[in-house]
């Protein structure tokens, strides 16, 4: 076994990136620019320049590099392949083959809130448990499962695509994936603000929400702080998203629930009110279900990806 790997986490501003000792201890973490123009044609060679700068840098023989695992936004096959990633600008690509033929290095590619999903239950809030549901609950909601320690991906690399469950045959406002009634639509950090829109209009009650822009952070504040009208708006929120993942849990009886994303950082008083629907709506064995806020931030995806790698090992 070698005795380096390397966590590669690409988002739509910023590459993530981390170097690894295989035993999980981040040796160093350190970010570039991700150049999406012309197609984000820039971005796999930016990665593979960046890896073997560091490898130079630190005086890392190769043969002593595991590999290197890659997460992405966008649908990623079980063999590395991305079938579409909007916000690089990407169509199909072959990201794994790609990044093995730049680096001389072995690659594995994953979707990244499938990867963040692995490094929370690797290293992160969920640590040890071998089948956990992440989601993450930003300006979507992305989601991740984990089966006996390993990335669902599914058949189209749609796995975990949680964010995109229907749950609300009635809603006739569109979700950005074209269909009606998406979890996102609710639970996400625009979601928070949709809902909280359709509250103040629908009734004249005091709030503090009045006062202020409107954004997610000012629903969860004022939730906190015990504004009637937010803990409506939040109640509805937590009766979507603790009913769907009482769906999820139908599913894949998960070990734990894992929540990470910005409006994660309301932290306890979320899970709370996230549980109490859970419980009510769960299939009875799976009603315990630990629900935790995601340890890693921002980290998941660099250690989710480096997993990806050491696994095989």
């Amino acid at each position: 076994m070698g005795n380096y790997c390397f966590g590669i986490d690409v988002g739509g501003t910023t590459v993530k990136c981390g170097l690894f000792h295989t035993d999980g201890t981040l040796v160093e973490k350190w970010e570039i620019k991700t150049r999406t123009e012309n197609h984000g044609e820039a971005i796999v060679p930016d990665v593979a320049k960046t890896i073997l700068d560091k490898i130079e840098e630190k005086g890392i023989d190769k043969a002593d590099v595991d590999g290197v695992g890659i997460g992405v936004p966008g649908p990623v096959t079980e063999s590395g392949d991305v079938l579409v990633a909007v916000n690089l600008f990407w169509g199909f690509k072959h990201l794994a083959k790609e990044l093995e033929e730049l680096t001389g290095l072995h690659a594995k590619a994953g979707n990244d809130a499938n990867v963040a999903a692995l490094g929370e239950a690797w290293k992160g809030a969920a640590e040890g448990a071998k089948n956990i549901v992440l989601l993450t609950l930003g300006t979507g909601v992305g989601g991740g499962i984990i089966i006996d320690g390993k990335i669902v991906h599914g058949a189209h690399g749609a796995g975990g695509e949680v964010g995109h469950a229907c749950i609300n045959h009635a809603e006739t406002a569109v979700c950005n994936c074209g269909n009606h009634g998406c979890l996102e639509q609710y639970a996400s950090a625009t979601g928070i603000v949709r809902i909280a829109s359709q509250e103040l209009a629908r009734t004249k009650d005091e709030s503090i929400l009045r006062n202020s822009t409107l954004t997610a952070k000012a629903v969860l504040d004022a939730f906190k702080a015990g504004d009637e009208v937010a803990i409506r708006i939040m109640e509805s929120v937590g009766d979507r998203l603790g009913g769907a993942m009482a769906i999820f849990a139908a599913v894949v009886d998960p070990e734990a629930f894992v929540i990470g994303g910005g409006v994660s950082r309301a932290g306890q008083p979320l899970i709370d009110c996230i549980r109490k629907y859970y419980e009510k709506y769960a299939f009875p064995t799976c009603r315990e279900t630990p629900i935790s806020i995601a340890a890693l931030g921002n980290d998941a995806g660099i250690f989710g990806a480096a997993r990806m790698v050491i696994q095989e090992k």
